[in-house]
């Protein structure tokens, strides 16, 4: 049987864990909107870098597609007359030296790339963080096409440098970068198709 003072301890215990709870489930509560705020203000951010002068909001202009097991959600920019003249989506290089690596890829209806980004890695910083705060490497993929470009740093007898003493993130960069173009070409069809051929599946045969 507990005495007085250890039911006194229990109680005190207990008020401080509901206390604690709730404090909790209010920060969360505060915090959730402006976080998730924050995170699309910084995609649509990215998103605008990756694709080319525009008339239209890509926001809501998409195609999504169900590939490899995964969604994708292409964004389409148009010019002044309707057509398109860019498209980018998310992707991700999961065997960075630190973890996964998200990345958006911008590219011409051609599928030459326009543009690429990191978003999000935890790749160590002044090494495998180049491929976001290294400009130049990042604008060695414009203009690169699947036919005409050796999709491995040179390292590996490819076309794209890789960083002093860092290889690997370059190395996972390029492999998503290569894998999203190839993803792109094969649906590039239905992705390009006219909003009134568009079906909500597999592409246009």
């Amino acid at each position: 049987m507990f005495d007085q003072n250890q039911k006194n301890m229990v109680l005190a215990l207990l008020t401080v864990a509901m206390v604690c709870a709730v404090i909790l489930g209010g920060t969360d509560s505060l915090t959730r909107e402006p976080i998730a705020k924050a995170q699309h203000e910084a995609f649509m951010n990215g998103l605008m870098q990756v694709l080319p002068e525009h008339a239209n909001d890509p926001a809501n202009d998409t195609v999504i597609l169900q590939a490899d097991d995964q969604t994708i959600t292409y964004y389409l920019a148009r010019n002044g007359e309707g057509n398109i003249n860019g498209i980018a989506w998310e992707t991700s290089a999961p065997d960075g030296y630190s973890g996964s690596i998200r990345m958006l890829i911008g590219v011409r209806p051609n599928g030459a790339v326009y543009a690429v980004r990191v978003t999000s890695h935890h790749e160590t910083p002044g090494l495998g963080d180049g491929i976001t705060l290294n400009h130049a490497w990042l604008d060695s993929f414009v203009d690169k096409t699947l036919t005409q470009t050796s999709w491995k740093v040179r390292k590996d007898g490819g076309d794209f440098d890789q960083f002093t003493g860092a290889t690997i993130s370059p190395r996972a960069v390029v492999k998503a970068v290569k894998a999203g173009l190839e993803l792109f070409e094969l649906h590039k069809v239905r992705i390009l198709a006219p909003s009134e051929q568009k079906i909500q599946g597999k592409p246009n045969e």
